[in-house]
């Protein structure tokens, strides 16, 4: 009997110990969010939520607002990214092949990277180069070329270019200042563009008509020496684009090139031959370091056509909102891939489920490669966060009033704890903000 209180009296002292511990950490929390985020001047009048989860103990460590709505800007990537992650394999799908005695059928996958110079190597294009006539095939495309809610007058704008089957250059086009000439690849926009052979002594702009592929370059008093321009593609402008002359004649030297029109659109055989462009992560890198918005709509959109054969992003988002994310306590509001959209609507609770799923599912070297670090050359976090450089990853977001931050933290004590803090409505500097935030990242990571 008094071995089984003793016991007894042991088991009670452990769980006030765990308990004072859980409720210091807490407290050194709720001290360290009121001090630098919650009763900050600056922030007096926005909507913060705050939610930092241990999955070691699958305990909350800490929540403010943590199951209310916020708009998450490009933190909408991090769901893409999951997305990515669970449906596209190891490899991006560059196109599916077939070859008859017409020529070689092509048809799109929808791949962002095809002729991106980012890129060393195009085995498509490698593939493309040995025959003389391409039927090139751009399967349903339901989704429109800009996402639902985007800000119709950034159409031209370099961090918007429209969504397709079959994505070239980024679709952009990009003009160059050498010696003060320019220069414009795809050079197919050479002919559309006014003020193209003016000499540039300084820098210069460059505007497109909405509606068209017209473009004017006009001298700045700025130092520019590249602009890139989103052009107009769709399905309709695909064909006369590669039928005349365009971008695949270009860099094919006079393949001719075929387009069918949308009555004639088909899903590849079953026979097709799959060609792949690259390993999955090295598009998933870029994405997420530099928060790029084609490449987050475009795997998206790769994602759906690889569940349903279409390129249609909202029943794609329906699929994974019904399926791989049924179980989130909040359901969110999700519209887009990129985050460019203000429909969106996610809670701090959903990241850090979505993040923990993926730290289940994924190896923790391989989430550390795709989320960019603290200071480092490239990322979102290239300018904060330096002496936390290897010990947190994480998914920036900004729009104008809004900013994001969600990830993980490897702390002082060697623990790895999820977090996410989404700040709506603020009227100060997105500066300001970031650094609200990453004083309380610091504490979380010196405390725990």
């Amino acid at each position: 009997m008094k071995i089984m209180v003793r016991i007894g009296k042991a088991t009670a002292l452990v769980i006030a110990v765990l308990q004072f511990t859980a409720c210091s950490v807490q407290q050194k929390l709720q001290k360290a969010a009121n001090q630098n985020i919650l009763e900050a001047g600056n922030l007096s009048g926005a909507h913060i939520g705050i939610h930092v989860y241990d999955p070691a103990s699958n305990a909350s460590l800490f929540s403010y607002q943590s199951n209310k709505y916020f708009v998450p800007a490009s933190n909408t990537k991090i769901v893409t990214c999951f997305a990515a992650m669970q449906y596209l394999g190891d490899s991006v799908l560059a196109a599916q092949i077939a070859s008859t005695d017409s020529g070689m059928h092509v048809y799109a996958s929808g791949d962002p990277t095809f002729l991106q110079p980012e890129y060393a190597t195009h085995p498509l294009l490698n593939v493309l180069k040995t025959t003389n006539k391409i039927y090139l095939h751009t399967p349903s495309f339901t989704a429109k070329p800009f996402g639902q809610g985007w800000s119709w007058d950034d159409y031209d704008a370099s961090y918007m270019p429209s969504r397709s089957t079959f994505a070239m250059y980024g679709n952009v086009k990009k003009k160059k200042k050498n010696a003060g000439q320019l220069t414009v690849t795809p050079s197919f926009f050479k002919d559309s563009t006014k003020g193209i052979n003016a000499t540039i002594n300084k820098g210069f702009g460059v505007t497109r008509q909405m509606a068209s592929n017209q473009f004017l370059v006009q001298p700045t008093a700025s130092n520019t020496t590249l602009e890139e321009i989103p052009y107009r593609t769709s399905n309709w402008t695909t064909a006369p684009l590669v039928l005349e002359a365009s971008l695949l004649s270009e860099a094919l030297g006079g393949t001719k090139v075929m387009a069918l029109d949308a009555a004639r659109e088909t899903n590849a055989p079953a026979a097709a031959t799959k060609i792949y462009s690259r390993p999955l992560d090295s598009l998933l890198k870029p994405l997420m370091h530099r928060s790029d918005n084609f490449y987050a709509e475009q795997a998206l959109l790769m994602v759906g056509k690889g569940l349903h054969q279409s390129f249609d992003d909202k029943k794609t988002i329906a699929h994974l909102l019904a399926n791989d994310l049924s179980d989130l306590a909040q359901k969110p509001t999700w519209v887009d891939g990129s985050g460019l959209s203000r429909y969106n609507l996610f809670t701090p609770e959903n990241f850090t489920s979505i993040l923990h799923k993926m730290y289940k599912a994924y190896s923790f070297e391989r989430l550390q490669n795709i989320f960019p670090t603290g200071g480092e050359a490239g990322g979102t976090l290239s300018s904060n966060y330096k002496n936390l450089n290897g010990k947190i990853f994480a998914k920036t977001g900004t729009l104008s009033g809004q900013v994001a931050l969600s990830g993980y933290l490897i702390t002082k004590k060697g623990k790895t704890l999820i977090f996410s803090v989404l700040v709506n409505n603020h009227t100060t500097t997105a500066s300001n903000v970031r650094k609200a935030v990453e004083q309380f990242i610091q504490v979380l990571y010196s405390k725990n």
